[in-house]
């Protein structure tokens, strides 16, 4: 298993990760270490401890508010997706109607020429 060296408040961490993950990894550890950078610099140094439990806090209430618009979204789309399907029910309908009242057009029009075709066709 492959091991990648991370940088957190200025100390050194060996940690073991999935075959190809290792950018990743690092990726996750340089963002981890911005949120304990970020507080230090807010509210100087209160111990690693405690800071790394603070980031970690911070990071998590980050994901929490992730989730939550992710419901949200999702509940969105469900909204949406069900209005789609309200308006392809309604043109389904409409074309419905429209097709029959060109079929009833059709029909008047067939007749018409039908009358016309008999005057034509009688001595007058």
């Amino acid at each position: 298993m492959p091991e990648v060296n991370v940088d957190i408040n200025g100390r050194k961490y060996r940690m073991a990760c999935e075959e190809g993950q290792q950018e990743h990894l690092i990726g996750l550890a340089e963002r981890f270490n911005s949120h304990v950078e970020a507080l230090k610099g807010a509210v100087g140094e209160i111990g690693d401890n405690r800071l790394t439990v603070m980031a970690g806090i911070a990071v998590v209430d980050e994901l929490a508010e992730a989730e939550r618009r992710i419901k949200a979204l999702e509940t969105e789309v469900l909204v949406l997706t069900r209005a789609g399907q309200e308006v392809a029910s309604e043109i389904e309908a409409l074309e419905g109607k429209f097709a029959s009242k060109l079929s009833d057009a059709a029909k008047a029009l067939e007749s018409v020429v039908g009358v016309l075709d008999e005057a034509a066709i009688l001595p007058g």
